[in-house]
C-alpha cells in the first residue's frame, strides 16, 4: 500500500483529499502546511511513496517546501503533485522548476485525482 503525504492549508480540502486517497486504499498523512510537511517527511526519513502539495499555504509555500524536500538525500526521490487554483503557465512552470513531477489544478474530480496519483505511482 503506497504511503502519500497531503499537505493542503484548508482543512475541509485536506479532509476530502485525505478520504479520497485512504477510500482508494492508500496510506494517508496529512499537514496544515509546508512547513510542517518538510518535518513530517524529514520524521519519516522519507519513506512516502508520493506528497501531494497545495502551492499557497502559510508558513512555507508548496514552492518552497519542495525545493526543500528535492535538496536532501533521503527525500528527492520522493514524486511531488502540486495542487494549485491558480494554473497560469508561470505558476505551473515554476512548480515544474521546484521539481514537481505534476500540477492539478483547482477544482478536481476525485476520479481525476486518483487517476494521476495511480500514473505517478506506477512511473515511480
Amino acid at each position: 500500500m503506497a504511503k502519500i503525504l497531503v499537505a493542503e492549508d484548508d482543512q475541509d480540502i485536506r479532509e476530502l483529499i485525505v478520504l479520497t486517497l485512504q477510500f482508494s486504499g492508500f496510506d494517508v498523512d496529512s499537514a496544515e502546511d509546508g512547513a510542517v510537511a518538510v518535518k513530517i517527511v524529514q520524521a519519516n526519513q522519507g519513506q512516502f511513496d508520493l506528497i501531494l502539495m497545495d502551492v499557497r499555504m502559510p508558513n512555507m509555500t508548496g514552492f518552497e517546501a519542495c525545493r526543500q524536500l528535492k535538496e536532501q538525500e533521503t527525500t528527492k526521490h520522493i514524486p511531488i503533485i502540486f495542487l494549485s487554483a491558480k494554473g497560469q503557465e508561470a505558476e505551473v512552470q515554476a512548480g515544474l522548476d521546484a521539481g514537481a513531477e505534476q500540477y492539478i489544478l483547482k477544482p478536481f474530480s476525485p476520479d481525476d485525482l486518483i487517476s494521476t496519483v495511480n500514473t505517478i505511482l506506477n512511473k515511480n
